[in-house]
């Protein structure tokens, strides 16, 4: 049982991030990319029963995005080089299985952070949004981007271990295991259910 204390879903966002095509192409095919799919997809219903806000981040990139990183940027640069992942191709989209609603906050960003390039955290906080629960691919790109940015802005942190994931198992077990419990409230999806109920 979950030592987590329980969520307010009036300040409770749950923050979907990168569950794009392109990016779930990174999570084996099958069995596995389809749990992780349902999961997230039964987190968002959850949270939306419960009243709570539904933040959705994606990445993608415009022709001046692409012109203004640097080439000492190793991460960004060869997908400015390739002109990769535009903001209008398809595959940038959010997966239609997660489809945002009207009234959801979503926010397009060109960094691996959440909030870095956008206005997300502005948006947050006009509606009165004090807690997150953080969903995203991967755990060693967006999510822990997200998680060390969004704690030093003092927001009560809960980590979906069953809505992350990450091409290296290594790494997102270490991230979950030793990094993030430091900054935030590991749970699952069976928990969320239970802390919203409580809350």
């Amino acid at each position: 049982m979950s030592t987590a204390p329980a969520l307010d879903p009036t300040h409770t966002a749950l923050l979907v991030m990168d569950y794009q095509p392109a990016i779930l192409s990174f999570v084996p095919e099958g069995e596995d990319r389809n749990a992780l799919l349902g999961r997230v997809e039964g987190a968002i219903a959850d949270v939306r029963a419960h009243g709570g806000t539904i933040a959705y981040v994606r990445v993608g990139f415009t022709e001046a995005d692409w012109d203004a990183i640097p080439a000492t940027n190793k991460s960004f640069a060869p997908l400015a080089q390739h002109r990769a992942m535009h903001h209008e191709d398809p595959a940038t989209t959010i997966h239609v299985r997660l489809a945002p609603q009207d009234g959801d906050i979503i926010v397009r960003k060109n960094r691996y952070g959440g909030m870095s390039t956008t206005d997300l955290d502005q948006q947050l906080r006009e509606r009165g949004i004090t807690t997150l629960v953080v969903s995203g691919i991967s755990t060693s790109g967006v999510v822990l981007s997200t998680v060390i940015d969004a704690a030093d802005r003092d927001y009560q942190l809960y980590v979906l271990s069953d809505g992350v994931a990450d091409p290296d198992t290594e790494v997102h077990n270490v991230l979950l295991h030793r990094v993030f419990p430091s900054r935030a409230h590991i749970i699952d999806t069976t928990e969320l259910h239970s802390l919203l109920q409580a809350g």
